[in-house]
Order: structure tokens, then C-alpha cells, then sequence
């Protein structure tokens, strides 16, 4: 995951306001219950010492679900406000989190919000009918744009009169359509020479789905999804288009682990991966690490930070050698602040799949004291 997101984080003063929240609105109940949801976090963090500015803050954006709009469909939020109430971190959870939390504290803590981001899976959700589409655009960075490609309704509907007339109507409403689906190839098109799409989903009306298909071009013809589900009319159920992409967002992002596992495997027989906290550190002080790979659950282990993120050591005398004196850190928080300033990639997995060690990394090149680790 390109955690370049996070750098506006790190340039912000802390302490910082760590808040993974449960935002869900679906209830009869719902401003009631995110009221009281919201209540208790901004009540843990006073009680934590977090100054009334952030907690205003936290409280102020996460009760936008009670003021209706695009907040109140949400199930998840994760934030980071720093000390001075700027939120400098606002990103859609995949779903409620398992666990809330809310914590107050010197570093953010950033590894539970990666874990479970939305997966920045660049992709598109086409619902499409005759005269159209509604179309999702989630972009690499994970932001999301929606919109709307509308064609000409005339003669949209096919008519059985009979004769010559049947025949006319019916090639000027397969023409219209064909023109109308045109448009929206050519924003799928469009996006698709724009962002890394891993796929396309088209739902709707079955005769547009064939035709985008037909429409396709060879940069995102072998991406299409098609699913029957799913409308564009007024009132139409679209949880199930939401459930299929969430779907097929899991799918890559389990590819994704895999791949980068295989990758560290595949790496290591060439000296360019490292597994193991102290052989990480080494690596990131020398800017080699391409990706950092964490686990996504954690010990509490603690590294030495000195005056920039990369003056890292696991122990005293890794600092003497710098000639710096050095603060003590959560280890995954020093790791992902260190990944960031070294425009590093970060990919949170499970622990089984690291096989015991916390941490390992992909390099971008390896030397002579390069040790692999263990």
C-alpha cells in the first residue's frame, strides 16, 4: 500500500488523537446511538489528557453521520487530529472495526487504521441502464468520485407496431442505445488509461452490460465483472452491488498479501529481503526497504527514534554509534513512520503468514552488510 497518505500526519504537531469509530446509521435509532457512541470516545480521550481543541475535533466529524448526506452511510472512520485540533487523517473503514478505540498518545497509532482501511484497490462500479450509468470511481489513494454519463432517451423503449414500422423502431432504439452505452465506454476508457484499475463491475440492465462488454476496449475489457443485480431506478437496492465489490476487493487484497509474501520468499534468495526487527531497522536507516511488511497484530515492543524518523536503533548502543541520543517508541509506530519518510510501501498481513517475526522487508538494493535475518 502506498502510504504516502499518511505524511501530512507526521508534519502535524503531536501528541496526536488516535480514533478507529463505529459510525454505522442503518437503525430507526441511528442519531441516538452514534450520539452515544461518539460520547464515550471523546470522554476516553479527556480522560487521557487530550486537550478540549482535539476532542471538539473528533467529536465535531465523527457526529457528521447525524447530519444526514455521504457521512451517514458509513460504517467505519478512522482518524488522527494532532495537538493543535487540525484532523490530519479522515479515511473510510472497510467496516465497523472490530474494536473501537481511542487513545491519546506521542506517536499515532497507525497500524490498526492501515489493517483496516478500505482497500485501496483502484476499481470501478458501473450500474448502467439504456440511457446510462452510475459509475463509482475508487482511485489508488483511495478516494472516491462519483458519476453520472446520460444518454438520449428518444426512442428508447421498443415498440411491436408491426411492419416497416417495427423494423425502424426497432434499429433506432438498439442505435440509441448502442450511442448511449458509447459515452459510457469512453469514460471507462478514460479511466482506465488514468488509474491502475484491478476491475471493472457492471451491473444493471442486462442488454447495457452486454453492450459495454461489446464496447470494451483491450485496457479494461479483461477486468469486467458482470453481476445481474442491481438498478438504476429510483428505490433500487444497490447493497448487493456494495457487497460484491467489498468481495472483490478482499479477493485482491489477499492476492495482494500473497503476492507480497512470495515476494519477500522469492527476494530473499537474492539478499533483497530481510525478516526480523533488528535486520528491518538496519535497512530502513540505510533507505533500503522498498516495502515494510507488518503484522497485523503487534507485541509491545519498543524502538529508539532520534532527531528524524530514519535514526532508528533497537538498542542503546545503535544510537552511540549514531551519536545521537535516542526516544522510546512503539516499535510498529517508529516502522511506519520510518516507511513514510523513505516512501516505502507498507503491507499489513497476518502474523501466521510472517511466521513469528513482527516485521520483514523488501528491498530495493542490497550491499555487502546486508544480512537477511531470521
Amino acid at each position: 500500500m502506498d502510504v504516502s497518505f499518511l505524511q501530512p500526519v507526521f508534519a502535524a504537531p503531536g501528541p496526536y488523537a488516535t480514533v478507529c469509530a463505529d459510525v454505522t446509521h442503518t437503525t430507526e435509532n441511528a442519531d441516538a446511538e452514534l450520539d452515544l457512541r461518539v460520547r464515550a470516545i471523546a470522554e476516553k480521550l479527556t480522560e487521557q489528557g487530550a486537550p478540549e481543541a482535539v476532542v471538539k475535533a473528533v467529536r465535531d466529524r465523527l457526529l457528521e453521520g447525524n447530519d444526514g448526506g455521504e457521512a451517514g452511510t458509513l460504517r467505519g472512520r478512522a482518524m488522527v487530529v494532532a495537538s493543535d485540533g487540525a484532523v490530519v487523517l479522515d479515511e473510510i473503514l472497510a467496516a465497523a472495526p472490530a474494536r473501537e478505540s481511542a487513545e491519546w498518545s506521542p506517536q499515532p497509532d497507525l497500524v490498526p487504521v492501515l489493517r483496516q482501511l478500505v482497500g485501496r484497490v483502484p476499481h470501478v462500479v458501473v450500474i448502467a441502464d439504456r440511457v446510462g450509468a452510475d459509475i463509482v470511481v475508487v482511485g489508488d489513494s483511495g478516494q472516491v468520485e462519483e458519476q453520472q454519463v446520460e444518454g438520449d432517451t428518444f426512442h428508447m423503449r421498443k415498440v411491436k407496431v408491426g411492419g416497416w414500422a417495427h423494423n425502424t423502431y426497432m434499429h433506432t432504439a438498439e442505435n440509441q442505445w448502442e450511442e448511449n452505452l458509447g459515452r459510457v465506454a469512453d469514460e471507462l476508457d478514460s479511466l482506465a488509461r488514468r488509474l491502475p484499475l484491478r476491475f471493472v463491475l457492471i451491473a444493471g440492465d442486462v442488454r447495457a452490460r452486454q453492450i459495454l462488454a461489446d464496447k470494451a476496449s483491450g485496457s479494461w475489457s479483461d477486468l469486467i465483472v458482470s453481476m445481474d443485480e442491481g438498478g438504476r431506478a429510483a428505490g433500487a437496492d444497490r447493497e448487493p452491488v456494495d457487497r460484491r465489490a467489498a468481495e472483490l476487493i478482499a479477493e485482491h487484497e489477499a492476492r495482494e498479501i500473497a503476492d507480497t509474501m512470495e515476494k519477500v520468499e522469492a527476494a530473499s534468495a537474492h539478499g533483497l529481503s530481510v525478516t526480523g526487527t533488528e535486520h528491518v531497522v538496519e535497512a530502513l536507516r540505510k533507505g533500503q526497504v522498498e516495502t515494510l511488511v507488518l503484522a497485523d497484530e503487534q507485541d509491545d515492543a519498543t524502538l529508539l527514534v532520534g532527531g528524524s524518523p530514519l535514526e532508528l536503533g533497537v538498542e542503546q548502543q545503535d544510537m552511540d554509534a549514531l551519536g545521537i541520543h535516542g526516544e522510546v517508541v512503539p516499535a510498529d509506530r517508529a516502522l511506519v513512520q520510518a516507511a513514510v519518510a523513505s516512501a516505502a510501501a507498507v503491507v499489513v498481513v497476518p502474523g501466521s503468514a510472517l511466521s513469528g517475526t513482527p516485521v520483514a522487508a523488501i528491498l530495493r538494493y542490497t550491499d555487502d552488510s546486508t544480512d537477511a535475518g531470521s
